[in-house]
């Protein structure tokens, strides 16, 4: 037993978590911390170096991570074995390597909402077989050209193909492929508003939205949403009040609240939208994920909705394709000049790596791959975050966390960044007054060990208030 370890940290430069952990190595290597050595716990050692708790949890994190030590729920922490060598080396004749230090910036990215890459998607070897195809395909070097802004009539084919698996049967004519969603979504409200025009979103709207339509000089007007998102009869009150052109919606895992619509409020939904000529902008990015997701309010209303689905939310951002399902012929040629003003053409290349990857399976292959991971990092989330409102769905890879008093956002944002921690404060998405709440995306995390890690430290900050944590070393 050895809780009453008290490290000697080397007071120069570099952090001091990290200081902690080479201190634990040495006495590991040297004999004095034994196998199987039950560690202090760790308020009780920040209590004795006289440093933060946060930075006591950090450096166990480090420790674990790199070997030093394993924690078993409800015990605390022991000492697994003699410091791996490969980051920690004894001195000995001839002199080793240099020590393989973690990254000294310890910095985890919650702010970047993308999918996960786990390894089982194998994208490197899919990307590989799937340019060569393309490459040896007939045709390639006309490919390699200028395209319709529409994108070629082979592309909307497959896109047609993948998005009628959710919509039903569409003509190729209504279908469209963009560079990305954004591109998409500015294309659609410049086909939709005029300057002045009002635009329905919800109280709490994806980013990149608000900043095409502030762009278009758009009203924008905050409907109200509960945990199962927007509000049918606040939309009604909406449509009676300020007589919108049209409303953005993300039905399925919300970004950010992660709220899935029922279907029957998709259904009530468009029938108010109907019934006062309002035009829907769906902006599915999520919807290949759950699958058992309801069907997009494209499938119901196809007439009046204007369906945006991109592969860079459930495949790979680097993708950068997004497909069209617009209401009909003349709404698609419409948006078609606009794709051309914007972005002139989506990639070829990319164009036909998807739809080679549509037309083999690969797309679904991959989107299950992303699937299964998300549900992975969601149950790590669940586990080191219990005790706090979370907001999240299994197959998502972003989550909704109100606060807990007394934090307030601004203060926290701050403390996370002390930490090495970037979360997106909830500013970023309020239509008006801003909640106390972050989103937290688990995507760009290059493993689950590291994600661990990153929410560990987020889940350590949250439990202690602000005046706890003032200063973190």
């Amino acid at each position: 037993m050895m809780e009453s370890w008290s490290p000697t940290i080397d007071g120069g430069a570099g952090p001091k978590y990290l200081a902690i952990v080479k201190a634990l190595a040495e006495d590991i290597r040297t004999g004095r911390l034994a196998p199987g050595a039950r560690l202090p716990p760790q308020r009780a050692l920040a209590k004795r170096l006289e440093v933060d708790l946060t930075t006591v949890t950090r450096a166990f994190n480090e420790a674990r991570r790199t070997g030093l030590i394993e924690a078993a729920a409800g015990r605390g922490s022991f000492v697994r074995g003699p410091a791996p060598p490969s980051a920690f080396p004894a001195p000995s004749p001839p002199p080793p390597p240099p020590p393989r230090m973690p990254d000294p910036s310890g910095s985890v990215d919650f702010s970047m909402n993308m999918p996960p890459q786990p390894a089982a998607a194998r994208l490197a070897e899919r990307l590989e077989a799937g340019l060569s195809h393309v490459a040896g395909s007939a045709g390639f070097l006309n490919r390699m050209q200028y395209q319709d802004s529409a994108g070629n009539l082979a592309d909307r084919a497959a896109a047609a193909h993948w998005l009628g698996a959710r919509l039903g049967p569409l003509p190729v004519q209504r279908v469209l492929v963009a560079g990305g969603a954004q591109a998409a979504l500015a294309a659609a409200l410049a086909v939709l508003l005029k300057p002045g025009d009002a635009l329905c979103v919800p109280a709490l709207t994806y980013p990149g939205l608000r900043m095409i339509a502030e762009r278009r000089s758009a009203r924008l007007v905050p409907v109200a949403a509960d945990a199962d998102g927007l509000l049918p009869e606040a939309f009604l009150a909406c449509c009676r009040a300020e007589r919108p052109r049209a409303l953005y919606v993300v039905p399925t895992l919300d970004n950010p609240t992660t709220a899935t619509l029922p279907r029957a409020r998709r259904a009530r939904i468009a029938e108010i939208a109907r019934a006062h000529g309002v035009a829907i902008l769906e902006d599915d990015a999520y919807g290949a994920l759950p699958p058992d997701a309801p069907a997009p309010i494209a499938a119901l209303a196809g007439d009046i909705t204007w369906h945006v689905a991109t592969l860079s939310k459930c495949v790979s951002p680097g993708l950068r394709i997004a497909y069209v399902a617009a209401p009909g012929t003349s709404e698609a040629v419409r948006l078609a000049a606009e794709l051309r003003a914007i972005s002139m053409m989506a990639s070829p290349l990319a164009a036909a790596l998807a739809s080679r990857w549509i037309a083999d399976g690969e797309i679904d292959a991959i989107v299950a791959s992303v699937r299964q991971e998300n549900g992975l990092r969601q149950a790590i989330a669940q586990e080191t975050l219990q005790g706090l409102d979370l907001r999240a769905q299994p197959c998502g890879h972003h989550l909704w966390l109100p606060l807990p008093e007394p934090w307030r956002r601004d203060a926290f944002g701050a403390h996370a960044r002390q930490l090495g921690l970037s979360v997106v404060l909830s500013d970023a998405f309020a239509v008006g007054p801003a909640p106390e709440a972050i989103r937290v995306s688990l995507g760009a995390a290059p493993d689950r060990e590291t994600l661990r890690y990153g929410l560990s430290l987020l889940g350590t900050l949250l439990a202690h208030p602000p005046g706890a944590v003032t200063t973190v070393v």
